[in-house]
């Protein structure tokens, strides 16, 4: 067991080795007085880099004066990287300590749902997607997933994906707002009402919201779609830095009118 001592001590050396950290000051756009809140973008099955990060907002967090600290993730959280089920795993239990956690549904968390509830047409989607990486982090063998026809896989997720893992990711919400900030994890229909919002376009949109200047009343923090480093507009934050490939996994920090980031970094 690491005591607080030696996680602040990892914590510090790992801000020195993977830290990244950008301050910037917005007078518009307020988090409520008191709250201090981390969004952390698409993890894609990196355990090792969700790891470092947490650790680095805990440091970062310890570093500044008391707040109540929420964090935010912005799905995506499966497929892809080598360790989807431990990253679940990790997540579940940091669920159940006693900071807030908000965790939103991604595409990849809505693909992996639907095949384990026996959906076969988006099984080659899954498998498009990273599906393949998420199964072998669950027990299925490289050689036994490359022999599977799209019927045996849908069966496969089934078998080896617990109930509970995916209980758990039923849970999640499609969007949060705290403040003058709305989180999602692929954006919004411009022009539309946050209520009247489809969970389509939550989850999947892209480039109808990336060309869109128009104001949305909220600045809008989300994923899904790669930049190599944060892409941020007037009207949106998008922290998806591709950490399953590139090794660098972010998180937008906000408070009052500030905010500032801290990722990993190769």
């Amino acid at each position: 067991m690491v005591s607080g001592r030696d996680f602040v001590v990892v914590a510090t050396m790992l801000k020195r080795i993977f830290g990244n950290v950008r301050r910037v000051a917005e007078e518009r756009w307020q988090a409520p007085a008191g709250e201090r809140i981390y969004a952390i973008g698409d993890i894609h099955g990196r355990l090792d880099l969700l790891d470092q990060l947490l650790a680095l907002i805990e440091q970062d967090d310890l570093d500044r004066s008391p707040a109540r600290t929420t964090l935010v993730f912005l799905g995506d959280l499966v497929d892809r990287g080598p360790d989807s089920r431990r990253v679940i795993e990790r997540l579940m239990e940091l669920a159940e300590g006693e900071r807030t956690t908000i965790f939103l549904a991604g595409n990849h968390e809505e693909l992996l749902m639907s095949v384990w509830d026996g959906d076969r047409k988006l099984a080659p989607l899954f498998h498009r997607a990273g599906g393949r990486a998420t199964l072998i982090s669950y027990g299925v063998s490289p050689d036994e997933y490359d022999g599977l026809d799209f019927d045996q896989l849908t069966e496969k997720v089934r078998e080896f994906v617990p109930e509970a893992h995916i209980e758990f990711i039923r849970q999640f919400s499609n969007w949060y707002r705290k403040g003058d900030y709305l989180f999602v994890h692929a954006g919004i229909r411009p022009g539309m009402p946050l209520e009247e919002q489809d969970v389509v376009d939550l989850r999947w949109i892209r480039d109808d919201f990336h060309r869109s200047e128009q104001d949305h009343g909220v600045m809008v923090v989300h994923g899904h779609t790669i930049r190599s480093k944060v892409d941020e507009r007037p009207n949106r934050i998008g922290i998806d830095t591709g950490a399953y490939s590139s090794g660098i996994l972010t998180a937008l920090a906000i408070e009052g009118n500030a905010r500032w980031f801290v990722a990993t970094s190769q």
